[in-house]
């Protein structure tokens, strides 16, 4: 007993197939276009001001 597969009746209706599901491949994406840019944030001066009463804080001793 064979095996039948379900396939079109000439070689050329299965090559006619194939072509419609997967005749062309998808564009190409150069890496340029895979890099997202964005600005960095603006430094907050006042983050990083020195305070003479920080140390108080840190070690529980106000």
């Amino acid at each position: 007993m064979a095996h039948e597969e379900n396939t079109p009746d000439t070689p050329d209706a299965a090559e006619a197939a194939r072509r419609a599901r997967f005749g062309a491949l998808p564009q190409r994406i150069t890496p340029a276009e895979m890099v997202e840019e964005k600005p960095a944030s603006v430094v907050d001066p006042a983050r990083n001001d020195y305070n003479d009463d920080e140390w108080l804080v840190r070690m529980g001793a106000f």
